[in-house]
């Protein structure tokens, strides 16, 4: 199921890099900024997370939340949070289930090598649980300042 602007924005319960159990219902009532990546302390997973990070007083003012999601373990974000002074949420999708329930788990490729993994996404989800814009192929560079100009526009709307 290919994820569309305007369908409810698939359920989760993941564990974030504290350890703590975390489900889509947690974010009734405000603005969720939803980016999934392929690998912890990668250079572009490293530098968005980093974006994020500098970008959450901007988020918080819009009321906005910004999780990110890959398939590493707990251990992993705990590491990359406290590596590279990380502010943002991490959840950990080993099973892929919410990766695959958004979409983003997706055949590529590199040097003619084919291989399952995570393609750079971001998803806005709304106050009442709707899919309200979908980033896909993301290009680190630029992209946390595309998120908030689309997050203030949808907001005035």
């Amino acid at each position: 199921m290919a994820l569309k602007v305007g369908n409810k924005a698939p359920a989760f319960t993941l564990e974030s890099q504290d350890g703590a159990k975390v489900k889509l219902a947690d974010f009734a009532g405000k603005w969720l900024v939803l980016y999934f990546y392929p690998k912890d302390n990668t250079s572009g997973c490293t530098m968005e997370a980093i974006d994020f990070t500098g970008a959450l007083k901007d988020f918080e003012k819009k009321k906005a939340t910004v999780v990110g999601v890959s398939p590493d373990s707990v251990k992993s974000h705990q590491n990359f949070c406290s590596k590279h002074n990380l502010g943002v949420m991490l959840l950990s999708d080993p099973d892929k289930k919410m990766l695959e329930k958004y979409g983003v788990w997706q055949e590529k490729s590199m040097y003619g090598r084919k291989y399952m993994g995570v393609a750079r996404t971001t998803v806005l989800i709304d106050p009442d649980g709707k899919v309200r814009h979908i980033w896909e192929k993301v290009k680190v560079k630029g992209h946390v300042d595309d998120v908030k100009k689309t997050l203030t526009e949808l907001q005035k709307a």
